[in-house]
């Protein structure tokens, strides 16, 4: 027969694992529709620091029905699109992550539409009202189809990246400042000692406004590239990666960085079974497999975007396939290298997170966006309360 110790020892025990599973909590806070935007294709969203308020981007629905959205939304769910793209000169199909300033102002980059088609850097303001900072004229001198989004440096400037046009038709590096004022930094060369193709997230930029990034193609192997772009204007390929079981090959969304030079980030393709990596690169250049993924009810399988680094070195990302469901996973590892999954995306909740890294907030609470699921297939809003 217990004791009245034992008891009450035993009563301990089961709240605080009722309050430690309380606590790791997935909820699906929006569902999107079509007319308030669908398939957002970005998962790293923007947050004011002061209210909670999210800021993120579809590529389709809205007003036009098919050329996307700026949103915002509460941390309860409250949507409010912000802006309705329309195609054209305004711009369409934006799919990368945005930023946000103190005054409340959004910065981002179309796909598509502007003054040529080739796409667009916009600016929203809080009254929701769009200026066209730059507008691709699809040449050698700017570049075209920017899948990226932008980073601010101290000063207040944007850098960003287009996947193709520039002098070899690879992609570009460029600047621009709030006023629309553009530089072309870089085009890139390709194969063997440049990068090529920089698709989806956006670049990193440190604290002395040196940038990093990948591209998918590119590098000593053409399998993709690490860079960096440092404030000076050099360039420099940090890591090429090749094909191979041992070996991520073709690198998508924004990089990681930490306080000692070391690059994390994934690859969708290579790896153990063919199906992506979650990798470490040194400040020497060396290259470390921190996970494999294999598709299987536990595992994800073809990440398309980074990931994310906490203060204890802990990394949490994104892939589009794989869990107990197959429609993708939110997952962390760890600063030993151990793998786990938080979520498994069912449909209901969201399914194939497709692009880029998540938010961490207040609290370590995670945030990012699904492709398509929810209520009406065509996307959601969630959170994880670690």
């Amino acid at each position: 027969m217990l004791t009245n110790r034992a008891l009450g020892m035993t009563f301990m025990v089961v709240l605080v694992l009722a309050a430690l599973a309380q606590a790791q909590t997935f909820t699906s806070i929006f569902s999107f529709d079509s007319p308030d935007g669908g398939y957002p294709e970005t998962g790293r969203l923007a947050i004011d620091r002061t209210t909670g308020t999210l800021y993120g981007t579809t590529s389709w629905g809205g007003s036009s029905r098919y050329d996307g959205v700026v949103f915002s939304i509460t941390t309860t769910g409250v949507e409010t699109t912000r802006y309705n793209f329309t195609g054209g000169s305004d711009g369409g199909g934006p799919s990368a992550p945005v930023i946000r300033d103190s005054q409340g102002n959004v910065y981002g980059t179309t796909g598509g539409g502007g003054c040529c088609g080739y796409g667009t850097v916009f600016k929203i303001d809080s009254a929701g009202n769009e200026t066209v900072l730059h507008s691709f004229s699809g040449g050698t001198s700017d570049g075209c189809s920017p899948w990226q989004g932008l980073v601010r440096d101290k000063e207040g400037d944007l850098y960003g990246t287009t996947a193709q046009c520039g002098a070899s038709n690879f992609g570009t590096i460029f600047k621009i400042d709030t006023a629309g004022n553009f530089i072309l930094l870089h085009s890139f060369a390709g194969w063997p000692s440049d990068g090529r193709y920089p698709y989806f997230g956006s670049m990193r930029i440190d604290k002395k406004g040196n940038l990093y990034g990948v591209t998918i193609g590119g590098g000593s192997s053409d399998e993709g590239t690490l860079y960096e772009y440092n404030s000076s204007g050099k360039f420099s390929l940090l890591h090429s990666f090749v094909l191979g079981p041992s070996h991520g090959c073709y690198p998508y969304g924004t990089p990681a960085r930490d306080y000692k030079g070391n690059v994390y980030g994934t690859t969708n393709g290579c790896g153990t079974s063919g199906h992506g990596t979650v990798w470490k690169v040194s400040s020497s250049g060396k290259e470390t497999i921190l996970h494999s993924f294999t598709p299987s009810l536990s595992d994800g399988a073809d990440p398309y975007g980074g990931v994310a680094l906490d203060a204890k070195g802990n990394l949490y990302g994104l892939a589009e396939n794989g869990g107990a469901y197959g429609g993708g996973v939110l997952y962390e590892v760890s600063s030993s290298g151990r793998f786990k999954i938080l979520h498994s995306f069912d449909g209901s909740d969201g399914a194939y997170p497709y692009d880029d890294e998540v938010l961490t907030g207040v609290n370590g609470t995670l945030y990012g966006v699904t492709l398509e699921g929810g209520t009406y297939g065509v996307g959601t809003v969630w959170k994880y309360v670690p």
